[in-house]
């Protein structure tokens, strides 16, 4: 490993600096400048060659733009693609193989959206030269004895049809207008597509136009586009992102599918229930988010899952976390309320224009986490509002507690702040900012240490939702309730704010609500379940919460899917339906805590 010195452009700014980096750079004795501008160049630029990473320039740096990372000067010679001097490295790329599903699992900022994108065809790798864009020979030659040689090949000689979902599918109504039965017919008709329409259940919105549809109709009309494609590669960037835990196994389904034609499948997943379901092999992607990312070689999936969640890759000698991850082998703690103070609501009712919510009377109890479960559209968030006060129940029914102090983070975020995120974090806070416990408990954990001089208009989706997290459980609060914190989160970023939460609710003695599709998440931080069901878009009842493996057991039955136990690190995996595990756990009724041995 080599360290050396990375410059975070962002926060570098040289003309209210006054404090020259370069000249405090130890190299300057042996005429050698580590940081230097370049001729162009507004800020100064980090010549890694010459840095040996001494920890100089950090501490002179006023504004904390300088910091020091250990790069792998082993992989040098691997370099796929480089940004830009200074910006970020992808190291080695995924090897597709025909009838074969490749999952990518990683966090954000590590390369798996650039490392698709080259096999897409998008990006045309450059081998680390940012100056000099190779040709496609030498390109094919440099993966040369490889499965990637073949298909730089075909690639080259437009010998390979691919098709590409994107990962933003919010954009797509920028460029495809008109109504969804309008872009079905440009697909063509036939089996392939009916099928995909009916699976994903896109013939209710058919008649709808492509400007009003949400993020998990425009998911689905997404993956069937895609699907019903002839085509030999077929990528799908975060296809389970905004679709619930039933739309979720129906989008598999679909895509499962494509192999059976013998095609190849690369897709980018956060799910790592979804992941595992989906994919025959799985590539790691490990490194500094945002600075270099590297590919590990192939690994089955149960094995490459696990090596992300240990933290270490043995075939390489790596690693790239100080612990690993680890599950609940069983539910965790029964809440025993029995003489703690509870929170409880009435039986109440929420009638729309076309929909309607009917909510059972339940408790919670101090220091719980109740998780909600339940299809989109459904009504989970409209009982979180109901909650908050946002919304007012029929017959004016008013909750005991109302006078208790209650913290929100709705589903869709906006960034209406005009400021910084650390000035955000200072007005909602106040002083207990300043102290390490929330840098401990919120900053260091969810990675925000590096963006609280950032202005909240420039953060990204998952950069914003981190923000939100914060800020809602920052606020001293009786009541916390999240919606869907997970999305635009990574594995690591979605485990970060499940303990976060946890530990917010407990230390405060306080309550809180969390609405989450992602199982593995839920299965993280819940106490109790809230199960909701009905028929979504028109009528939805929440039922009573219930322990957790009740919770799991109920709905799982009504998703006809069943998940055993990974005997290593007690992770859920989904079991394919119709298997030896999945018929026997059905028998037993018990869907979700099997401990498997394999």
């Amino acid at each position: 490993m080599t360290r050396v010195a990375v410059l975070e452009r962002e926060r570098c700014k040289p003309d209210d600096c006054g404090i020259p980096c370069y000249r405090f750079c130890p190299e300057v004795l042996n005429r050698r400048y580590a940081i230097k501008f370049v001729e162009g160049e507004k800020k100064p630029v980090i010549v890694e060659d010459v840095c040996t990473g001494c920890g100089i320039c950090i501490k002179k740096c006023p504004f904390g733009a300088i910091s020091i990372v250990n790069l792998p000067a082993e992989l040098e010679r691997d370099c796929s693609h480089r940004y830009g001097v200074n910006a970020f490295k992808l190291y080695r790329l995924p090897v597709p193989q025909e009838g074969t599903v490749t999952g990518l699992v990683g966090r954000n900022g590590t390369g798996k959206t650039t490392a698709l994108k080259i096999l897409s065809g998008e990006i045309v790798p450059n081998l680390g030269d940012p100056e000099q864009l190779p040709d496609w020979h030498a390109i094919v030659r440099n993966y040369r004895g490889s499965i990637l040689q073949d298909y730089f090949g075909r690639l080259r000689e437009k010998g390979l049809k691919i098709v590409h979902k994107p990962q933003h599918v919010d954009r797509i109504p920028g460029y495809l207008k008109g109504k969804v039965s309008d872009v079905l017919a440009k697909l063509g008709g036939g089996k392939k597509i009916d099928r995909l329409v009916e699976l994903l259940q896109l013939e209710k919105i058919k008649t709808r136009q492509m400007s009003v549809l949400s993020g998990g109709e425009l998911q689905r009309l997404a993956i069937a586009a895609a699907a019903s494609r002839d085509a030999d590669v077929y990528i799908f960037d975060e296809p389970s992102s905004h679709l619930d835990v039933s739309q979720r196994l129906r989008a598999a389904r679909a895509i499962r599918g494509l192999v059976e034609d013998e095609r190849t499948v690369l897709l980018a997943e956060h799910d790592l229930a979804m992941l595992d379901y989906l994919s025959d092999q799985v590539c790691v992607l490990y490194g500094e988010p945002g600075v270099y990312g590297i590919v590990s070689h192939v690994h089955g999936v149960r094995v490459g899952v696990n090596i992300y969640l240990d933290g270490f890759v043995p075939d390489e000698n790596m690693r790239f976390r100080d612990e690993p991850i680890r599950f609940h082998v069983r539910p965790p703690r029964e809440f025993a309320p029995a003489d703690a103070w509870q929170l409880e609501w009435p039986e109440m009712r929420k009638t729309f224009k076309q929909f309607s919510l009917t909510v059972n009377a339940g408790s919670a109890g101090v220091g719980e986490v109740v998780g909600i479960l339940g299809p989109n559209g459904i009504g989970k968030t409209t009982f979180i509002k109901l909650l908050a006060g946002i919304d007012e129940a029929d017959d004016n029914v008013e909750l005991a507690w109302k006078g208790l102090t209650v913290s929100y983070k709705p589903q869709y975020i906006s960034a209406k702040y005009e400021g910084t995120v650390g000035s955000l974090f200072q007005s909602i806070a106040g002083s207990a900012y300043e102290t390490e416990i929330f840098v401990n408990q919120f900053l260091a954990p969810l990675g925000l240490t590096k963006l609280v001089d950032r202005d909240i208009q420039e953060l990204s989706g998952g950069e914003l939702q981190r923000v939100a997290i914060v800020a809602c459980l920052a606020k001293d609060s009786q009541v916390y309730l999240l919606d869907e914190p997970s999305a635009y989160l990574d594995v690591e970023e979605r485990l970060a704010a499940a303990r976060a939460i946890r530990r917010t609710v407990e230390e405060k003695h306080a309550f809180a609500f969390v609405v989450e599709h992602d199982i593995v998440a839920q299965d993280f931080i819940a106490d109790r379940l809230m199960i909701f069901d009905g028929k979504p878009g028109l009528q939805g009842r929440a039922g009573r919460p219930m322990p957790l493996r009740d919770g799991m057991n109920s709905f799982l039955s009504q998703m006809d899917m069943t998940f055993r136990r990974d005997p290593s690190s007690g992770r859920p995996r989904v079991n394919k339906t119709g298997s030896k595990l999945d018929r026997e756990q059905k028998e037993i009724g018990e869907y979700y805590y099997a401990l498997a041995s394999d």
